[in-house]
């Protein structure tokens, strides 16, 4: 049985997509990019601010799913600049403590709204046996 995890305090799905999907502990977190929740307009001039604003959208979503953002596993981040990867490590450690989640740097040549970030990933609710 999978639960579908929405919240005002993360973006709007702006297509064919939840989210995040909780199946049993396990929630699988769609992609974010740095839009506002409210006004659903891209934020920051720089990869930093956009980095910034992905994070506190993985933050809204990992919360509404009833965990946090140090419970997740594993995160994909995409970016179209890899030259970005130093900044992506600072804005991240201000998010995760170790362990640190698995994680995947991956560059591409586009992302939605022509952003310069967007970020997925897996949480692993603690059981509640």
């Amino acid at each position: 049985m999978k639960t579908i995890i929405k919240t005002d305090n993360a973006p709007s799905a702006i297509g064919t997509y939840s989210q995040a999907v909780k199946v049993k502990n396990t929630v699988y977190l769609s992609g974010q990019i740095p839009l506002d929740p409210n006004s659903m307009e891209i934020v920051g001039n720089t990869f930093e601010e956009q980095a910034e604003q992905v994070f506190k959208n993985l933050v809204a979503v990992c919360e509404a799913a009833d965990g946090s953002i140090n419970d997740m596993v594993k995160v994909n981040i995409f970016m179209t600049d890899l030259n970005n990867f130093a900044t992506v490590n600072e804005v991240m450690s201000r998010y995760f403590k170790e362990p640190y989640p698995a994680r995947a740097a991956i560059g591409v040549s586009q992302l939605p709204k022509g952003v310069d970030i967007e970020i997925d990933g897996i949480m692993e609710l603690p059981s509640v046996d």
